[in-house]
């Protein structure tokens, strides 16, 4: 077997909130929404780049409290322009990990964690300031 795409799906509970987390903070675009009927749960994908979500209102589809794990690019540049948006509900630190990685984690309104990763490079990444905001 040869994976494709992998595809987390993480649980929500409003989208008012999703929206203003996924889409006007951290820059996802909605890519599609689904309802069985009006009024009942919406099961949604986002994107940013290659990292593609499932965002889901759906009892069952996905727990509270779930993780996903991203190796990428640039992330100090996304860090800093997150922080420079002043979002008043979550201000990541910058670490340098244990597994040599630059990091920093977000927290969703619904416990959800999405850790973004870069490989350290001591030339590139010399003159950052690593930190974290509580």
């Amino acid at each position: 077997m040869k994976a494709e795409k992998i595809i987390p799906v993480l649980r929500i509970f409003d989208y008012r909130k999703t929206v203003e987390f996924y889409i006007e903070w951290l820059g996802f675009e909605i890519v599609w929404e689904h309802h069985f009927e009006e009024n009942t749960p919406v099961y949604m994908e986002v994107k940013k780049g290659n990292i593609i979500l499932h965002l889901s209102e759906h009892h069952g589809d996905g727990t509270p409290g779930s993780r996903v794990f991203i190796w990428g690019q640039e992330v100090a540049e996304y860090h800093k322009e997150l922080l420079d948006k002043k979002y008043k509900y979550n201000r990541p630190g910058l670490e340098k990990t244990f597994y040599g990685a630059v990091s920093f984690t977000v927290d969703d309104p619904f416990g959800n964690k999405i850790i973004f990763n870069e490989e350290f490079d001591e030339e590139k990444h010399q003159n950052l300031e690593f930190f974290s905001i509580h």
